[in-house]
């Protein structure tokens, strides 16, 4: 006799707290929260298997806001924290919820050592162009001359771009998406949960009080048409109100044409998502708004590689099968050792 048992549907109202959400009213993380819970009840893993692990900032207050399992943890440590719980818990779905100071600035180096490792986490990055829990200060994806309080005269930092990191890396599932573009945001998000491997995401966040409009030529509906391009695998780089603008390669550099004039569909760029080598994926990563290029959004790139949790346990798995179970009392005892008085 069989017992077959279902797990209960869930839906996003399942997986939000008891707690009161703490951010500022009009804050783009509402929206980041949102998708989040709207998106895991359509994953099929039920809520003690799903884990948030953040650092210190904004975003970071995501876990207590998640009916799920979650930890607050150190200062831009939330990828090494996430990387030692994903390795001895590989049957948990884990997320790293970071910002732009927390994981570009103090956490650069776990950041970009975890995404190389290809560890099984998503990480998803709220990108504000600012530190906004310490009351305005200029963070690492400030532009050249923001002027903040910490710089009254202009940044002179030249400022990181996650994905360029990510993808110089070589991050295996890259992306990108805007607070205010919800479909967008919750199909993004469920495609990294998917992925097997470090997945990162970037989203374009609003924080409406020290650093307003950032990203508003991405978001406002008159600009925004030509000023992003939606990312599609096997189709051409075409954006604009009228879809009469493309990307082109010229030698090595993008350019914007447009179509008609003597160029059609075929001239254009094509993207391709599954690319092994991550150049193209790259030279999309630098195409600026302020360079006069639409900012691609979506998936730029998503491939499949050998990963560190998994392959650190197939270790453990052989050497247990060889060596048998380890005995850590004994390794304490085992050759020299000496007392203390």
């Amino acid at each position: 006799m069989s017992i077959e048992s279902t797990l209960p549907i869930l839906k996003p109202a399942d997986f939000a707290s008891d707690q009161d959400v703490r951010w500022c009213p009009g804050c783009g993380d509402y929206s980041i929260l949102a998708q989040m819970k709207k998106v895991l009840p359509t994953l099929g893993v039920p809520r003690e298997k799903i884990v948030f692990i953040s650092g210190i900032g904004c975003s970071s207050r995501f876990p207590y806001y998640m009916n799920t399992y979650g930890m607050h943890s150190i200062h831009g440590r939330a990828p090494a924290v996430a990387t030692g719980l994903k390795s001895c818990r590989p049957d948990l779905q884990v997320w790293v919820i970071t910002g732009d100071g927390d994981g570009l600035s103090i956490g650069g180096n776990h950041l970009m050592h975890t995404i190389r490792r290809n560890v099984d986490l998503n990480i998803v990055l709220f990108n504000n162009r600012i530190y906004g829990l310490t009351k305005g200060q200029y963070s690492p994806t400030s532009p050249l001359g923001k002027k903040t309080k910490s710089t009254p005269m202009g940044a002179i930092d030249n400022p990181l771009h996650p994905l360029s990191i990510a993808i110089g890396c070589e991050a295996t599932f890259v992306s990108r998406s805007i607070d205010t573009n919800i479909k967008h945001l919750g199909d993004v998000l469920k495609r990294a949960a998917e992925h097997r491997g470090t997945s990162f995401i970037e989203v374009y966040q609003n924080c409406n009080v020290f650093n307003d409009g950032a990203w508003e030529y991405a978001k406002d509906r008159d600009t925004k048409d030509d000023t992003t391009l939606e990312l599609e695998h096997g189709k051409p780089l075409i954006f604009g109100k009228d879809r009469k603008k493309g990307i082109r390669l010229n030698g090595l550099d993008p350019e914007v044409v447009e179509l008609g004039k003597g160029i059609n569909e075929d001239d254009l760029l094509f993207h391709d998502e599954r690319a092994p080598e991550p150049s193209l994926a790259y030279l999309l990563s630098r195409m600026r708004y302020e360079d006069g290029f639409p900012e691609p959004i979506g998936v730029f790139r998503a491939v499949d590689k050998p990963r560190y949790d998994q392959m650190a346990n197939e270790q453990i798995e052989r050497s247990i099968k060889d060596k048998g179970k380890g005995d850590l009392e004994a390794l304490f005892n085992s050759g020299d050792t000496w007392t203390v008085s």
